[in-house]
């Protein structure tokens, strides 16, 4: 099975078919439904983009988009912190019991 994926103006377009056809439908799912069966995806799919899409105008709590990308950054930017670290704290270690061996030899 293959993963489909879909560009963002697609993504926008059925977000905006949703709002537009709410008023047609008894419930959001109902209009989700319809409008996924439409565009040949999942009603799945398209409720996360419906969700994805409030959370970004500010409708519905959670993380943007850009503070989730913003968020990946800075946990990728810790770990590559805590490796640079923990070579610096054994290179440290090392060369200083480097130094006490010199000094101990005569």
């Amino acid at each position: 099975m293959t993963k489909q994926t879909y560009s963002k103006e697609v993504r926008e377009r059925a977000v905006r078919m949703v709002r537009e056809h709410q008023p047609d439908h008894p419930s959001e799912w109902a209009t989700i439904q319809s409008v996924a069966a439409k565009l040949g995806c999942t009603p799945q799919t398209l409720h996360n983009w419906v969700r994805k899409a409030q959370v970004n105008a500010g409708q519905r709590e959670g993380l943007t988009t850009s503070d989730r990308d913003r968020m990946k950054a800075l946990e990728r930017e810790v770990r590559e912190l805590r490796q640079a670290n923990e070579i610096l704290r054994k290179a440290s270690a090392y060369f200083a019991q480097a130094e006490l061996d010199r000094r101990s030899k005569p």
